[in-house]
């Protein structure tokens, strides 16, 4: 994959379940604009856009009528192809990134390295129920969608916590400072930040 100079993306993703229109840009201020007709959902990837600074407009279409779990595993299949797009082959990212959040009486960590290789670990023993219609158990869900698509190993982990909209929000919020940090520019490093000479984008 070639540099993405503009570090911007466009995905589109039309099924017979679902239809998911992706536009972002890395470099970006934190706005967004998300309808996915998961109230809950668009209010946690709101919370990936403002704290890793992405410009990110999600539009998606799902049958809802069946549960969220389609739309909600369609939109991370985008967004992680949109990440990739966006970081192209690598050159100078920070590569690693790493956030511990505290949310109230929760404190949630997420762990990423753009290695190209994608690996998934979720180890968040999660409250049960479906805050807004979304089931507890489709974060793991989203996140392997992104983590498999955008070609990272990313590590979600919920040290402890008791209320399911905290752990959530925890998680998100984790994850959006953490994949900031992992895809920033730094300008010391002028070639891909690997001994391989490349990452495995």
């Amino acid at each position: 994959m070639k540099r993405n100079r503009s570090r911007e993306a466009h995905i589109t993703r039309q099924t017979n379940e679902t239809s998911v229109d992706l536009r972002m840009t890395l470099d970006g201020s934190g706005k967004s604009d998300i309808q996915t007709g998961v109230g809950f959902f668009d209010h946690m990837l709101d919370h990936i856009a403002r704290h890793g600074l992405f410009d990110l407009s999600i539009h998606a279409t799902g049958d809802l009528q069946i549960d969220p779990h389609h739309t909600v595993e369609d939109t991370g299949i985008c967004l992680g192809q949109a990440f990739r797009q966006a970081i192209g082959e690598g050159k100078g990212v920070t590569r690693y990134g790493h956030a511990v959040i505290p949310m109230d009486e929760t404190l949630a960590e997420a762990a990423i390295d753009i290695s190209g290789r994608p690996f998934f670990v979720f180890r968040a023993d999660l409250p049960t129920g479906s805050p807004g219609g979304f089931d507890a158990e489709l974060a793991e869900e989203f996140f392997r969608a992104v983590a498999m698509n955008a070609r990272i190993s990313l590590h979600l982990e919920l040290r402890y916590g008791s209320n399911l909209h905290h752990c959530l929000e925890g998680l998100f919020k984790a994850f959006g400072r953490a994949a900031r940090q992992s895809m920033t520019v730094d300008p010391r490093v002028k070639e891909v930040p690997s001994t391989k000479g490349m990452l495995e984008l």
